[in-house]
């Protein structure tokens, strides 16, 4: 990692009276959680794998028979969003976080910013939660806590078929009876309302910003495959505040918009190294 940068890093968030985060894939990824991760499919999904997939990125969207996409998802869920909780690569980002006034932006469903010190009531995730299930008509606005399900369908789990083997462990809505998934923004049917009023709460937050403060807007692992939810709107916050600056930790895709000039700085590493290297003080 080039030092030079690193240091322009530390030296502008040493610097910032508030910060910004917007985080996207690559963060969770840095941390272990990566949907192109070969081996810990094999590893997790034995019955998928001697079906012919390779990573969970190519279960997202498909269909499958009741009991295997619940066999699939009740796994990828207790893995994801309530297995591991603290991780060093999002302990050292609250580090930097410090107790400065901060909001995140984020396109991740791990729930991995609560699990790790930061105020969920500060963290808008218009993408939806794991934590949550909806009906997949949906027949109200109701969401529900989803780890009873999840849990329900992992004691009726066969890894051998990788299927749920008893029916009465298959999910229904509470309301209608009808199917029901994750409460996650795959289509039409999203319900986001639970997401919404923190949403509220960080607009307002940027309206309110005064003008003649620093900020940092840091943007980690947000790519292209939806640059409207994350990286965009980070980059449009960061070229509409005066004294706003952005930082940006992408390995692939770090560039900065032009507009920015000196105050826009792109950092073409892995997200874990360089959290690490700016948490630990010079």
């Amino acid at each position: 990692m080039n030092q030079a940068s690193l240091d322009q890093a530390r030296q502008w968030l040493a610097e910032a009276d508030r910060i910004v985060i917007g985080a996207g894939a690559g963060l969770s990824a840095a941390a272990g959680f990566d949907y192109t991760d070969t081996r810990r499919f094999e590893e997790l999904f034995p019955a998928m794998h001697r079906r012919g997939l390779r990573a969970r990125y190519q279960l997202i969207g498909r269909r499958l028979p009741p009991p295997l996409m619940w066999g699939y998802w009740a796994t990828h869920v207790a893995d994801i969003r309530f297995g591991l909780g603290r991780h060093p690569v999002y302990q050292n980002l609250r580090t930097l976080a410090g107790d400065r006034d901060h909001y995140v932006l984020s396109s991740n469903v791990d729930g991995l910013f609560a699990r790790n010190g930061f105020d969920a009531e500060r963290v808008f995730t218009p993408q939806g939660d794991y934590a949550r299930y909806q009906c997949e008509i949906p027949c109200s606005r109701e969401t529900w806590d989803s780890e009873p399900i999840v849990e329900a369908a992992l004691d009726a789990y066969d890894p051998e078929s990788g299927q749920v083997t008893d029916p009465a462990a298959i999910p229904a809505c509470p309301r209608c009876g009808g199917e029901v998934f994750l409460n996650v923004r795959k289509g039409p049917e999203f319900i986001v309302d639970p997401y919404l009023p923190t949403g509220r709460r960080m607009q307002q937050w940027l309206r309110d910003l005064p003008s003649d403060e620093h900020i940092v807007v840091l943007d980690i692992g947000t790519g292209y495959n939806t640059p409207t939810v994350v990286r965009r709107p980070m980059e449009r916050l960061a070229v509409g505040y005066p004294n706003a600056r952005l930082i940006r930790i992408n390995r692939d895709h770090p560039e900065v918009p032009e507009e920015l000039d000196d105050r826009g700085l792109g950092l073409g590493w892995d997200a874990g190294p360089v959290l690490a290297a700016l948490a630990t003080a010079k």
